[in-house]
């Protein structure tokens, strides 16, 4: 069930110090006031300058005067968010900004080496994420949407609010006579999770008006699924050995089979295969009778390829000069 803002802040116990990620928008203005209130002196606020609007400097203004204001200290990032070819700017924002929170709340400028993030991604936020998910074919983590608690980098990710409709977070917010930022690029329907905020949530308030609640439900169900499934692909990975021996794979079904695959790329090698790639992988992985049977294919961000009874993924820039990409690693490699 969404939760009154008060509830959320009242339930919400992280680790000391504490960093909020402050944009200066209502969301994280009204994560920030509320954290400072409730623990004086332990909360600071990172702020990240993208350089990507005439606005940006604004937006750091009023940040440093909101801080100022509490008491809280304030560490301004800034970050090169121009997003790489064929990556969405959307994309590239994010990961810029997660790398700078990171990077700030690790650095030594506190007092105390900050180990847990505040982030005040709400109700709406998540089922934006969902829907751009279901949007992209995901599968059961893509579903799950955001965690409220997350361990990464050594920093704990928190989002207290993601049980508050974002409506309510904004009440709150003038309840207090506090003012936030409005940033223009909300309203640009050129984005995909603008056309979702604008234009689909209204109308699954007209049709579903409980939709946040269900569909926190859904997330919660393909959270725990995913849960599982890592923890089978885990154990299967034991079974098979790394690099995965080909013949014990061969044992499994094929999901069973894909599951720990994408598990053994995502977990040691920090990339994720398309579902075509990964049907490639698996077609090529049942035809492996022989032994002069050769697996060669792209797969994420590298190649998958056979390597006597295993299977092995490289990526050619971590082993050759950029003028020879298309080379293979030596085979001890």
């Amino acid at each position: 069930m969404t939760q009154p803002f008060d509830q959320a802040i009242a339930t919400f116990s992280p680790g000391l110090p504490l960093a909020v990620g402050l944009s200066g928008g209502a969301d994280s203005t009204a994560l920030l006031l509320a954290c400072a209130r409730r623990w004086p002196g332990q909360v600071h606020a990172i702020h990240v300058h993208h350089g990507l609007q005439a606005a940006a400097d604004d937006f750091a203004r009023h940040c440093e005067a909101l801080c100022a204001a509490l008491d809280v200290p304030l560490v301004l990032r800034r970050v090169d968010a121009r997003p790489a070819k064929g990556e969405s700017p959307e994309d590239a924002a994010r990961r810029a900004r997660y790398h700078a929170f990171q990077a700030a709340a690790l650095d030594g400028q506190a007092r105390e080496a900050i180990k847990n993030i505040a982030l005040a991604h709400h109700a709406d936020d998540q089922v934006e994420t969902l829907l751009l998910a279901l949007s992209r074919g995901a599968g059961l983590p893509g579903l799950a949407a955001m965690p409220a608690r997350r361990e990464r980098g050594g920093i704990v990710w928190h989002r207290p609010l993601l049980g508050v409709a974002g409506s309510a977070v904004r009440d709150w917010l003038r309840a207090q006579g506090q003012a936030w930022v409005q940033d223009p690029s909300n309203q640009d329907e050129r984005y995909t999770r603008n056309r979702i905020r604008l234009r689909l949530l209204p109308a699954l308030q007209e049709v579903f008006p409980q939709f946040r609640d269900t569909f926190a439900r859904s997330s919660a169900h393909a959270a725990e699924a995913a849960g599982l499934l890592r923890e089978l692909a885990a154990a299967d990975l034991d079974t098979i050995g790394l690099p995965p021996r080909i013949a014990a794979l061969q044992q499994f079904s094929p999901a069973r089979q894909a599951n720990v695959l994408r598990h053994w790329l995502r977990a040691h090698h920090g990339t994720t295969p398309s579902s075509a790639q990964l049907q490639a992988l698996l077609a090529q992985i049942a035809a492996c009778t022989t032994r002069g049977h050769r697996i060669h294919l792209k797969v994420g961000e590298g190649f998958a390829r056979r390597r006597g009874a295993v299977l092995d993924w490289y990526n050619p820039a971590l082993f050759v000069s950029p003028a020879a990409h298309d080379a293979e690693p030596p085979e001890d490699s």
